[in-house]
């Protein structure tokens, strides 16, 4: 699953059973704790063994450097006669909630504290079932949201850190070609991560979200790649939980 945006109880599906629940961020909308505390709530209801979850963009209290976004949408903090100012006016338009959210709090720098139902990854691998799971939530820089990073040399640093003998690699955003079809018609997947992906890592299953139009599976015939953004371009959570299985390594049970 991916993307469920704080919707979880709108779903009109019951959340399969299986041993382990992947969840590839933007679980909540803007990160405040009553949204982390609801999921959190939400996945520990849930019989998985293991939960597994990453943050995504909308996640800006995992990420200390969304301050920057935080003050820029903050009324105090701005020039009023400034472009920066007419633009966020507009923005606060369509963005209210986000708008009234940053004029009350600060970015806290432990929310994931409050995921105690699951497993939280950040540039970070866990093991389960002898299966090595590898997790990281950044994505190319789009509005300056949460753990968003040039292109090139900055993105690269982190899938760098990626290690060679990953079997399930979950990234919030895609790599490019797989999933990442918007309606503009624009590929807009990350070809750093494509290139780490295909040249070094070969994980058998890369699980990802971000872009909700590209809900999918593909394959390039060594990876298997699940845009599994469970909103679709509405924000409607309609999106089929995918399912998946994997032969435990050899001497492994459950």
């Amino acid at each position: 699953m991916s993307d469920t945006h704080s919707l979880t109880h709108n779903l009109n599906f019951k959340v399969p059973f299986g041993d382990v629940l992947l969840h590839a961020g933007d679980f909540t909308s803007f990160g405040r704790d009553e949204e982390i505390k609801t999921f959190n709530k939400w996945v520990g209801a849930l019989p998985h063994k293991y939960k597994i979850v990453i943050a995504g963009n909308h996640e800006i209290s995992f990420d200390p450097t969304c301050e920057n976004i935080l003050q820029i949408f903050n009324p105090t903090t701005r020039n009023p006669n400034s472009a920066e100012s007419h633009l966020v006016t507009c923005l606060n338009i369509i963005k209210k909630p986000f708008a009234r959210f940053t004029e009350r709090h600060s970015v806290p720098t432990n929310a994931s504290q409050h995921l105690t139902n699951c497993i939280y990854l950040e540039d970070s691998p866990v093991v389960v079932y002898g299966i090595k799971i590898y997790g990281s939530p950044w994505q190319p820089e789009f509005g300056k949201w949460a753990f968003n990073l040039p292109r090139g040399k900055p993105l690269l640093s982190k899938w760098n850190q990626i290690p060679d003998d990953t079997d399930i690699l979950m990234t919030h955003g895609p790599p490019l070609g797989h999933g990442d079809l918007v309606r503009s018609g624009d590929h807009v997947g990350c070809v750093e991560l494509l290139s780490t992906i295909q040249q070094r890592v070969r994980p058998k299953y890369h699980v990802f979200g971000h872009i909700h139009e590209g809900y999918g599976v593909t394959s390039d015939d060594c990876t298997i790649y699940i845009n599994a953004s469970t909103c679709d371009i509405n924000y409607i959570p309609k999106n089929y939980p995918m399912v998946f299985d994997m032969d435990l390594p050899a001497g492994v049970h459950k």
